[in-house]
């Protein structure tokens, strides 16, 4: 455990120190994203955070690679063509993306280049298990393709949830958390050693998550753009991947605790549920709309918590919960020994927990205390003042409005009228007044999620 440690420490360190660097070549590098409708911040913003990540996970490797408890994890597993070869040519597509802009259709052809790195390394999806201790195995060509399609929906699924400060840095750590909590456990508990190689990539892409955080977290002070986005996206596809093809199957018949035949593929699937479910619901949702399921708009998960009243800060932490509470129970239900019935109830707890954190309308005490709920309206109209710039639409004869007069739900107007482009925002005691300022003057901070 403690070599385990140490690599994380050292790709969170390297990323942490390297990032401000990083930001500073973006700036001068120009890799800048303007403020654009569907984002919540209202300035130009550093991207590329990815390269920071990318060279924090370098270096975690290479510090894993001299310590003897992990030289096994190196030898003849592929993993640093694996992580770092297709992991650099993902970082490369991400650069010249944030910087010039590339179309969906190049990035999709980058994307599955990488992927066909992975599958030369060989990590590949053979096989899964079947009842009674039998294989279902796959051909040469059906492998390839699962792989490659799996490690594209992933490396998409984090870039459609990279849409706050912080979301998809943390929900990507608490994945390759609740993997590495596994796999670990795989690896040193039942014996199974070839799983420190997926145990080790999921600790290298934690500490990478780690370093970045600080820098990323609300306010944010730089974006990891589609170089950090896509990179995350295929370290975390890697994982799983190698393990579900390495995994002996048959032995954790023997020595896991219960259901080793589905949770090995449960767990990807809880731990990534959120960016999966984002995408799926995207791509529904644009595709009915006569839309390219690339186009971007406004109506993502993270979107909608703000729309309901969540604060930028809430939102992110909640969606870190639900992703925790998913993952947590697969792992629990994996690695535990509790009585089962203990864990749904546990687990039922948790859910409805969140829900009432997530919807404010199922609220029941607060609608018992009206000075609460004004105050949490209150304290969301400030926020989402803060967040989004509303524009006051054009009054036909400003001049027939007298100073004071009350306009959309109380936002006072001055003397001269409020016309297009009028600024709403905090008088510091939760009412909204206008003023007329021709570009949005308040600093919302927010990812630019596609």
């Amino acid at each position: 455990m403690r070599e385990y440690g140490l690599t994380l420490l050292v790709a969170a360190a390297v990323t942490y120190l390297l990032t401000p660097l990083v930001r500073r070549a973006a700036m001068m590098f120009k890799a800048v994203i303007p403020a654009r409708e569907r984002d919540v911040h209202a300035g130009p913003m550093p991207r590329m955070g990815g390269v920071a990540m990318y060279l924090g996970v370098a270096a975690g490797l290479l510090v894993a690679s001299r310590l003897i408890p992990m030289r096994d994890a190196f030898h003849g597993t592929g993993l640093v063509v694996g992580l770092l070869g297709a992991g650099g040519l993902i970082v490369v597509i991400g650069i010249v993306d944030d910087r010039w802009g590339i179309s969906p259709i190049g990035k999709l052809i980058g994307q599955i280049v990488a992927a066909g790195i992975v599958c030369a390394s060989g990590a590949r999806l053979t096989s899964f298990p079947e009842p009674h201790n039998s294989l279902f195995a796959l051909t040469q060509n059906e492998s390839v393709v699962l792989t490659v399609l799996v490690i594209v929906a992933t490396i998409n699924a984090v870039n459609f949830i990279d849409g706050l400060d912080g979301l998809a840095a943390g929900i990507v750590c608490i994945a390759a958390s609740s993997f590495f909590v596994y796999y670990y456990w795989l690896a040193k508990v039942v014996g199974l050693s070839a799983e420190a190689v997926p145990a080790l990539a999921s600790v290298v892409l934690a500490g990478a998550c780690l370093g970045f955080l600080p820098h990323n977290f609300y306010p944010a002070r730089i974006f990891m753009g589609d170089t950090g986005s896509m990179l995350l996206g295929l370290l975390l596809a890697y994982v799983p991947i190698w393990a579900i093809n390495s995994l002996d199957f048959t032995s954790l018949n023997y020595k896991a605790n219960r259901f080793a035949e589905i949770l090995p593929l449960l767990l990807p699937a809880a731990v990534l549920v959120i960016p999966y479910v984002d995408m799926a619901r995207a791509v529904v949702r644009r595709t009915r709309a006569g839309m390219s399921p690339f186009a971007a708009d406004r109506k993502h998960l993270h979107h909608t918590m703000l729309e309901i009243g969540h604060s930028h800060r809430s939102s992110v932490l909640i969606l870190y919960a639900w992703a925790a509470l998913f993952a947590g129970t697969v792992v629990g239900l994996s690695i535990l020994k509790v009585n089962l019935v203990v864990l749904v109830w546990t687990t039922l707890a948790a859910v409805l927990a969140l829900v009432l954190l997530s919807i404010p309308k199922l609220r029941w005490w607060q609608r018992s205390r009206p000075e609460v709920a004004a105050g949490s309206r209150m304290l969301a109209a400030r926020q989402r003042a803060v967040a989004d710039r509303v524009t006051v639409p054009a009054l036909t004869r400003p001049a027939d409005l007298a100073p004071g007069a009350d306009l959309a739900g109380g936002a006072a107007v001055d003397g001269n009228g409020a016309g297009p482009g009028a600024n709403l925002h905090d008088d510091g005691l939760g009412q909204p007044e206008a003023s007329v300022t021709p570009a949005p003057t308040a600093r919302a901070s927010g990812q630019p999620g596609p």
